[in-house]
């Protein structure tokens, strides 16, 4: 159980809106030749995408973590210029599935490719290509959808980076694929790949209101904020045998309070997100109410529990219980 203390930080460039279903019967009209579309973000577990699209838009609505595979939902970004209106499909890291959950998660990047207007393929700009890169690759070569090859990490490359290069132009140059780079760290190049993006995107409507960062409703960012710190602090001990459901949220005029759920699947991560005399899902809780705090700008009673779903990773029916779902096309 959690007492919160107040912040109302902001994010770094304003605070944008999560979905409210009202307010998109009142989308205005773009200007004539304004552009609009969706780019799905591909690439490895761990290569930036989460935070890329956090960068663009100007806020966290995607979680991070050293953790490969951090990303389960496909969650759109919305970034509004004068020009253009980009969403942006964070998708999950595509490998080799290991388990149901896997599976869907692979499933739902892959059908993310056929249905956006923009693949940006990001790599691992700091390191050679690799056979995860070329495993992407094949699948890209059978899309008709553009693709755009984005070499993220370019902050943490040697002095001595033309191996690198000339390893992602041999993957790109087969398919006439522009390339670009940038870090989703610091930001280099990120404002050059919005630019390049937007140009190569047809002319169409607003999608969603100019002001909106994300369509994912706030209990679905707070979920996921809960799972990141849970990453974030017990590491490898408890990988992705984690799940988060909000059971309950209640605004009152100085505070809201939250009820959530923590789901492991046997009683020894139970022990772990727990920890000593409830240790760790104290620092869980803290660290995650402070996130969300910044979500809402607001004060946050945030209380968790803990519960063991043995195998629910490799049960369909858990993961549609706990919100994994294979997308609809």
């Amino acid at each position: 159980m959690e007492d919160g203390t107040t912040t109302n930080a902001a994010f770094n460039k304003g605070e944008g809106n999560i979905l409210d279903e009202s307010a998109l019967f009142s989308i205005p009209k773009a200007p004539e030749g304004y552009k609009s579309g969706f780019i799905g973000i591909i690439g490895r577990p761990n290569v930036g995408k989460s935070t890329l699209m956090n960068y663009m838009v100007g806020q966290k609505i995607a979680i991070t973590s050293p953790v490969a595979q951090t990303t389960r939902n496909r969650l759109r970004g919305i970034v509004t210029t004068p020009e253009a209106q980009m969403i942006f499909v964070d998708t999950p890291g595509i490998h080799k599935p290991h388990h149901q959950l896997g599976e869907v998660l692979v499933k739902n990047a892959q059908i993310a490719i056929e249905s956006v207007d923009l693949v940006l393929f990001v790599v691992d700009g700091a390191v050679d290509s690799g056979g995860g890169d070329r495993y992407i690759v094949d699948i890209l070569s059978r899309t008709k959808t553009p693709v755009m090859l984005g070499m993220n990490k370019i902050d943490l490359r040697s002095s001595d980076s033309q191996q690198i290069d000339e390893s992602y132009t041999q993957l790109a140059e087969p398919y006439n694929w522009p390339i670009v780079k940038f870090s989703a760290l610091t930001g280099e190049g990120v404002e050059a790949l919005q630019q390049l993006l937007s140009d190569r995107l047809e002319p169409g409507p607003y999608y969603y209101p100019p002001d909106y960062v994300t369509d994912q409703p706030e209990r679905f960012i707070m979920g996921e904020l809960i799972r990141e710190q849970i990453l974030l602090l017990t590491r490898e001990e408890v990988p992705h045998s984690v799940a988060v459901t909000i059971d309950m949220v209640e605004e009152e005029p100085t505070i809201t309070r939250l009820l959530a759920t923590i789901y492991v699947e046997r009683d020894s991560q139970k022990g772990i997100v727990i920890g000593k005399g409830g240790t760790m899902l104290k620092a869980i809780g803290s660290a995650a109410r402070e996130q969300i705090q910044k979500l809402i700008a607001g004060k946050v009673y945030l209380e968790l529990f803990v519960k063991v779903q043995p195998k629910w990773r490799q049960s369909r029916l858990h993961l549609a219980d706990l919100g994994y779902r294979v997308e609809r096309e």
